[in-house]
């Protein structure tokens, strides 16, 4: 009998399958030693494959992994696995995926969703099971998986038994109590992140610390977040951040540890009872980052701030600097509002006191310019009547006082001195009246000046609208209306067809 360590041959193959009669075909050993039947139907040999003294035969991956599988899964029909949930996730479908773990090995299990829909109970991570199913090679993949039928919990798994015995046991030393929480510097200069370099969490809180504050320092310490060096290595950044704050001026103000969501058992580095002392011995403030909002770690309750997420601790450590900022912009976009109001109040003020104190002041002093020139017109007229009436006078007497004397000298006398008089009457009259027209023409000149139609002569126009108001605001006319424009000469008629 041939040796299980020594490969079979082809044709010591050859030999036995032609003494069990069936169909030419060759078994190849597996890792594991077994040897394979021959292959399935419709997956013979092709002759061709094997080119003549050649001893390889050489299949096809499906063909491979279906041989495989016919041969795994009647050994191993109908038997009970036992370990703790992992990674344990629902699919739309209904059906449920999950790994089974033990200390050494894990196994990808499905329950499918007639199967799910009879359990009692919901899988979850950490909890340790019974699971009754066949075993079976799934060919998409090639993937070892085992389908199961029934599942029956057998208590909370080890990884979930040690975080409850390690919290209660930090929890009854008070490394979780609150007074011994240190507060978070309201205003950081540089904030220390321990995290992979690689991961989107390190990117994540970098966009977020540039955006809500700029000036903000990040220094990062590359440590595995996950795994066997886990634990010591997120230990060495924190020993590595509290020591430069004395040994550096531009040391950290606070430490975040952040990583992505995971399994319980990759998050079990964080469950850590060395790092766990480690937080709490810390002279920094340490934010713990960790996982998603759900999930929980040692570091969490030891941590004087647990963030939901690595995203969220970002924003908590630059929250009061935001919070300056956009108290700031508030202010100054009220400060703007206000400006704004008051300039538009204190323009509307100066049109309506532009309109109607200049109109009442033109007004008013057309009226005064007009009653001066009336004046003056009165008193011209009654000089004039005046004088013409004691010259009358005089002249009666004269010629009263004539007829008792010398007639014809006392003519020539009355006539020489009447010559001279009406000259004289005629140089005081013409003086006046002069004098009289000069400030009737220098009164008319200034009362021109301030006349609305001398400003309407300037490009200027009065709007009225369809009632004939005068239109002092944009906003008082409505679009679509007609208004009128008086000009300085005529008038003019429009449609509004905007209002700005």
């Amino acid at each position: 009998m041939q040796d299980e360590q020594t490969p079979a041959t082809l044709a010591s193959l050859r030999r036995r399958n032609s003494r069990a009669g069936r169909t030419v075909s060759e078994k190849v050993p597996l890792q594991s030693g077994l040897l394979f039947a021959e292959p399935a139907p419709g997956l013979e040999m092709n002759p061709a494959a094997l080119p003549t003294g050649s001893s390889r035969r050489i299949w096809s991956v499906q063909a491979l992994v279906s041989e495989v599988r016919r041969q795994i899964e009647p050994g191993f029909a109908d038997i009970w696995v036992e370990g703790e949930i992992s990674n344990c996730r629902s699919a739309p479908s209904g059906h449920i995926y999950f790994t089974l773990k033990d200390g050494e090995a894990q196994l990808s299990v499905v329950l499918f969703r007639r199967q799910a829909m009879l359990l009692r109970f919901r899988p979850e991570d950490g909890m340790a099971v019974l699971v009754r199913g066949n075993i079976s090679i799934y060919e998409g993949r090639g993937q070892l998986q085992l389908i199961a039928e029934t599942l029956e919990p057998r208590g909370a798994g080890a990884l979930q038994i040690a975080f409850e015995q390690l919290k209660t046991k930090l929890q009854a030393e008070g490394l979780f109590d609150t007074e011994n929480k240190r507060p978070l510097p309201a205003f950081p200069k540089t904030i220390g992140v321990i995290t992979s370099p690689s991961g989107a969490v390190i990117r994540d809180i970098l966009n977020i610390c540039a955006r809500r504050n700029p000036n903000l320092s990040v220094l990062l310490y590359p440590a595995a977040m996950q795994g066997e060096n886990c634990a010591a290595e997120v230990i060495a950044g924190l020993q590595f951040f509290n020591a430069q704050l004395v040994a550096s001026a531009t040391h950290a103000d606070l430490i975040i540890i952040a990583r992505g969501g995971g399994s319980i058992e990759d998050l079990a580095g964080f469950n850590d009872e060395a790092l766990a002392r480690e937080i709490a011995a810390s002279e920094l403030p340490v934010v713990s980052a960790i996982g998603h909002e759900t999930d929980f770690t040692i570091a969490d309750f030891v941590a004087d701030l647990r963030a939901p997420t690595p995203s969220a601790a970002a924003e908590l450590v630059t929250e009061a600097q935001h919070r300056v900022e956009e108290h700031i912009a508030q202010l100054s976009f009220r400060m703007s509002r206000a400006c704004r109001y008051q300039l538009l109040h204190a323009r509307q003020r100066l049109a309506e006191l532009s309109a109607d104190s200049v109109f009442a002041r033109l007004q008013d002093g057309f009226g005064r310019k007009q009653q001066r020139v009336d004046e003056l017109r009165y008193r011209i007229e009654s000089a004039w009547s005046l004088s013409l009436e004691r010259r009358r006078q005089r002249l009666a007497h004269a010629r009263e006082r004539l007829s008792r004397q010398d007639v014809a000298r006392r003519v020539v006398l009355i006539k020489t001195r009447h010559d001279a008089l009406r000259q004289r009457l005629e140089f005081a009259s013409a003086h006046l009246l002069r004098n009289s027209l000069e400030r009737h023409s220098a009164a008319q000149t200034r009362l021109h000046a301030l006349s609305p139609l001398a400003v309407l002569q300037r490009g200027y126009a009065l709007v009225f609208d369809e009632r004939g108001r005068l239109l002092k605001a944009a906003k008082n006319a409505s679009e679509g209306s007609t208004i009128t424009a008086r000009l300085a000469q005529g008038e003019l008629s429009a449609r509004v067809l905007n209002r700005k």
